[in-house]
């Protein structure tokens, strides 16, 4: 394997000279980097990651924190967030910290602090006071996604537009008993969650349905909608005509569960989410998407930017999402509506 010797012998430079062009730190001609470039190429040189990081002070290794791997959002995060870094020549050290656990502990107390990175992506990771503290101190530039650090840059989704709007689509169809579902029990997403109820309780005030509002806390799963839907859609008397669910997951469980009690969708019930998981078109969901993929692009957009200018102030940015129409949501029936409304606010 050739190395940095044999690349300054080839374009007729000093060592110090070739590893200086490759490197991009203390000056040289444009014409001798030129030239150590095209010899590099055609030795097929790679600059080892630790003779970089000597040269100018920098990994060329961006890290990723996450809770999961295995959930839906997290992986397609995950998945644009390492294609981008690719397209950027840049490596990737991801940590699982995993809520409660030993190991996130020790990411939080050892790991992070060893700062082998450049810059730090933190994806929905919901932290604890003393764990922000922890963040902010390893003195590296941080993006979230989801949520982050006061000091931190930042790329969300607009969570309680995106159910106050999936609420006003069922409003729009003359539904009024519109129930809530998801959220508040053994969740992990806590300030989602909270923003998604935030913007559901927002539309149903607005049209002045506050005596309506409905909330039926479930993990946020499609196990977890199920259970809640069955419990919810099984007594005729207090029967939602429309459920909007805190993610599509527990949209699929409200729609399985109806299927199993005989209930049909859209005709009697309806049923939106938000996200657009790959669930989403099989059960033929309406709903509000939003693409992880991207955020994790835009991420590493965002930490690039400040690890290239330190001064640089940190960025928000909130992403809308858009309404994917499908065929799980209708008109109401008039006299029904009204009578589920009663039996709502007489529950």
């Amino acid at each position: 394997m050739s190395g940095i010797a044999d690349v300054a012998q080839r374009a007729g430079v000093s060592k110090a000279t070739a590893s200086r062009a490759l490197s991009g730190s203390g000056y040289v001609s444009e014409k001798t980097r030129a030239r150590v470039l095209a010899a590099a190429r055609e030795l097929g040189y790679v600059p080892s990651t630790s003779a970089v990081s000597l040269a100018t002070g920098r990994t060329n290794n961006i890290g990723v924190i996450m809770p999961y791997t295995n959930r839906w959002f997290f992986a397609e995060v995950l998945e644009g967030i390492q294609a981008a870094l690719l397209e950027r020549g840049l490596d990737l050290t991801l940590y699982i910290a995993e809520p409660g656990t030993e190991g996130r502990r020790r990411i939080f107390e050892d790991f992070l602090a060893r700062k082998r990175f450049d810059g730090l992506i933190a994806v929905g990771l919901e932290p604890e006071d003393h764990e922000i503290e922890k963040l902010t101190a390893i003195g590296r530039p941080i993006v979230g996604v989801v949520s982050a650090g006061p000091h931190a840059g930042v790329v969300a989704l607009d969570e309680a537009g995106a159910a106050r709007r999936a609420t006003e689509h069922l409003i729009a169809l003359d539904h009024r008993a519109i129930a809530f579902v998801g959220g508040g029990a053994g969740t992990h997403y806590v300030s989602v969650d909270l923003a998604r109820l935030a913007g559901y309780r927002q539309a149903m005030a607005e049209a002045g349905l506050e005596q309506s509002i409905r909330h039926v806390p479930s993990p946020d799963s499609l196990p977890g909608g199920y259970e809640a839907a069955v419990d919810i859609l099984a007594d005729s008397r207090s029967r939602p005509t429309a459920i909007i669910a805190s993610c599509d997951e527990v949209a699929a469980g409200a729609i399985i569960a109806s299927r199993r009690l005989g209930i049909h969708v859209p005709a009697a019930l309806s049923v939106v989410g938000i996200d657009d998981h790959e669930y989403a078109e099989m059960f033929s969901l309406t709903t509000m998407r939003q693409v992880p993929r991207d955020q994790g692009a835009r991420a590493v957009e965002m930490i690039t930017a400040q690890i290239a200018d330190p001064d640089r102030e940190p960025e928000k940015v909130t992403l809308q999402a858009r309404m994917v129409m499908r065929s799980s949501t209708s008109a109401v029936d008039p006299a029904r509506a009204a009578s589920a409304a009663d039996a709502a606010r007489g529950r």
